[in-house]
């Protein structure tokens, strides 16, 4: 279910990076937007579920990886991601 009031929340274990529910969690996972400003880090980590990210504007580097707007990559249960 799709909930139009969310509001960007700041993620304080990250500065710089701020997340936007786009759904009711489902079990184990989110359904969400990411944004991070310029220079933000996200360190090595791992998630209790599959991750699909689709970067929509800007570069990410994760991994040593340049990603642009238009890559899709997925990232299995509990496999290393990052960093970003």
């Amino acid at each position: 279910m799709f909930n139009n009031n969310q509001q960007w929340q700041e993620l304080k274990d990250f500065p710089g990076a701020q997340i936007l529910p786009l759904a009711v969690p489902v079990p184990q996972g989110s359904i969400h937007r990411l944004k991070m400003a310029a220079g933000t880090v996200i360190p090595v980590h791992y998630h209790p579920c599959d991750e699909y990210v689709y970067v929509l504007d800007g570069i990410i580097e994760t991994a040593g990886r340049q990603c642009t707007a238009g890559t899709f990559w997925s990232t299995p249960v509990n496999e290393k991601n990052g960093p970003h």
